[in-house]
């Protein structure tokens, strides 16, 4: 038998029990596996030419002859958020097609794992109970394309902790390089030795069990990043500034920063100005599902848009103001930023910088690239398992717009004719903004929903969080908030509460409040990111849904005209709204949207209370929905199971 690799063979013989075991279980596993538990075999298949199909039967035939439980099935019709769910072991033959890609029957199966495993909010023993192999059919002509899809899906269910319990394996096509003189030959003698793992697999599912797996980091090349208390990394991928170099590499690290000196006398000497995104900023962005548009900004497909689309719920956006996430693009203008957050999203691998210095793009190219990326990503959900027909339908139109992906959309010099060919297309706009360029905000144009994130509210802790660059950060952060009063539109303030950071400093955000006299109040817990050496935060920063409440409550008990309105328990966000929304008793913190282009359209001046559109009683707090809209269908993530070895 091939050795188990990818996941953790802690040794053979009987397995031990997990610590703290009762003595019944202990006697079941002295005991094994009993002809109900063992696991079966499920076979997937993905092909056009029917190759694998075939391939996959005659799999299912020499299995069945042993007497043991097997299933096929294709690829493309199968969830693959099931897959966590799975107790039978799971064989996965698939081919690679030229150029390196894979079967339309394999392709959102190959691009499910890919996000999974690059997505800090997905648990990264997610797949740790399932059992694996896989099988590739490919062609080694193409040389470096060889079954580069089957190895894919072979490493990322590794590092989603699957546990392989044979070595991936090819099939070569060329009959002149295949080991056993041809593809057919290569699947039979991988049958061969596969066969006796099953029976093993069977008899002994102690022994193929998962290790944990490790945390998913992401760290990006630094090129300039200056990280001084006021510094100005602006040609930076956002490291931390705080890791050490290995002498080995001092020479290289020099050489960077000549360069980059180089490329400075040279603007300042009015030649052309960089691009933001460098190659290996652009490479890391991508890994992380973005798609960068031009030479600074950036969309990426939002989780909520991927679960309304599946009728399981939208975002907090749809529960307190009434978008539809399938019809909502994450974009920005600028991936550039001038904060270092301790809770950023992407461990800082966006540019930071307190001034735009980097060649611009028009922004007309900006959008029709965004909106261009948004329906490519929303087609490839296009027969995906679970995606309602009806909803794809209204996924190829976008209605809104949040600029909140990563960045700071408002450091774009062309924010406005932005924000202007949005709403000429009737897209509404929810703009977000760190709070430290306060002549930008007094000279936006109309947004539909503008926020200010209020992550601290003392000199020493908004330092301490948001890690700003400008040397006046603080006299900039009020500043910002009074021209948030000075808004006639929708306005939010944005607080994110970090447990043992900011969840004491309840009445200093109550005398913010007076200054920017926000619409509403949106408070949520933090998301942990996973560890990062640009962070120290841990899940024990992380509230529970119920200590935001109690932080609501006191927060609402020391601001005078507001109250609590509305909660997404999903987000462990609630909403807080002045009293001028509740009108005849009623809370109005929907949006007419249509009512809002009307107004752009008509040039004049408007205000918040000219679009408002009533709140359905789901979405108020102490509903026993707690947010989550009745007309879609819950989805609960099953929790990775402990193994018996308690590893």
């Amino acid at each position: 038998m091939k050795e188990a690799v990818g996941g953790c063979c802690c040794g053979g013989g009987t397995a031990q029990p997990e610590v703290g075991a009762t003595e019944q279980e202990e006697e079941e596993l002295a005991r094994g596996p009993s002809a109900e538990t063992m696991p079966g075999l499920k076979v997937f298949y993905a092909t056009t030419k029917g190759t694998s199909k075939g391939y996959a039967e005659e799999l299912e035939e020499a299995v069945s002859d042993r007497g043991i439980p097997v299933s096929v099935a294709k690829l493309q019709d199968y969830d693959p958020e099931k897959l966590q769910d799975e107790t039978d072991i799971c064989v996965f033959i698939v081919p690679t097609y030229e150029g390196g890609t894979p079967p339309q029957e394999a392709a959102w199966f190959h691009k499910w794992l890919d996000e999974a495993r690059n997505d800090f909010r997905i648990d990264s023993r997610l797949l740790s109970s399932v059992r694996y192999a896989v099988f590739g059919l490919g062609d080694s002509v193409y040389q470096d394309n060889y079954n580069v899809i089957g190895s894919q899906i072979d490493m990322w269910m590794a590092e989603l902790a699957a546990v392989r319990v044979h070595d991936f394996t090819c099939g070569d096509e060329n009959t002149a390089k295949s080991l056993h003189a041809g593809q057919r030959q290569d699947f039979l003698a991988w049958v061969e030795e596969f066969l006796p793992v099953v029976g093993e697999v069977r008899e002994n599912p102690g022994k193929f069990v998962a290790v944990a797996a490790p945390n998913k980091v992401w760290e990006t090349d630094s090129e300039d990043d200056d990280d001084g208390e006021n510094g100005d990394g602006a040609d930076g991928g956002g490291g931390s500034g705080a890791e050490l170099v290995d002498l080995e590499d001092m020479g290289k690290v020099v050489k960077k920063m000549a360069v980059s000196k180089k490329q400075r006398k040279r603007e300042e000497a009015g030649g052309p100005k960089r691009e933001m995104v460098t190659p290996e900023l652009r490479k890391e962005l991508g890994k992380q599902g973005y798609k960068i548009i031009g030479s600074h900004s950036g969309v990426k497909l939002c989780r909520w848009t991927k679960s309304m689309l599946r009728g399981r719920g939208g975002c907090y956006k749809h529960t307190f103001y009434g978008i539809e996430s399938h019809q909502c693009m994450e974009t920005t203008p600028s991936l550039a930023c001038a904060n270092k957050c301790v809770f950023c999203w992407r461990h800082h691998s966006n540019p930071v910088g307190t001034s735009w210095r980097w060649k611009m793009d028009d922004p007309l190219l900006i959008i029709d690239g965004a909106m261009q990326n948004h329906y490519d990503m929303i087609k490839q959900f296009k027969g995906v398992p679970g995606v309602i027909p009806a909803r794809f339908k209204e996924a190829n139109q976008i209605k809104h717009c949040a600029l909140s992906l990563v960045g700071e959309p408002i450091m774009y010099p062309e924010i406005n004719k932005f924000l202007e060919i949005l709403h000429s297309r009737r897209i509404s706009s929810f703009l977000v903004t760190n709070a430290q360029f306060p002549e930008s905000m007094r000279s936006l144009t109309p947004v539909c929903q503008l926020y200010v994130s209020i992550d601290a509210s003392t000199k020493e802790s908004l330092r301490k969080i948001d890690r700003p660059l400008f040397k006046d950060f603080w006299p900039r952060f009020i500043d910002s908030l009074k021209e948030l009063k000075e808004k006639g539109q929708r306005t939010v303030y944005r607080l994110t509460i970090v447990k043992a950071w900011n969840d004491d400093e309840v009445q200093n955000y109550a005398k913010l409040l007076e200054l920017g006299q926000p619409d509403f109040i949106e408070v949520k817990g933090v998301t942990f990111c996973g560890d990062s050496k640009a962070s120290t935060l841990t899940m024990n920063n992380v509230p529970w849904h119920e200590e935001v409440i109690n932080f609501v409550n006191e927060l609402v008990s020391l601001a005078p005209g507001y109250r609590i309105c509305s909660e997404h328990e999903h987000s462990n966000s609630l909403l807080i709204a002045h009293e001028r929304f509740l009108i005849g008793g009623r809370w109005h913190t929907w949006i007419d949207y249509d009512r809002f282009h009307e107004l752009v359209g008509e040039g004049e001046p408007f205000t918040a209370m000219d679009y408002y559109a009533p709140t359905p009683d789901w979405a108020i707090h102490g509903a026993p929905e707690r947010g989550f809209d009745p007309i879609e269908v819950r989805h609960h993530r099953k929790k990775p199971a402990k193994n018996v070895h308690g590893c």
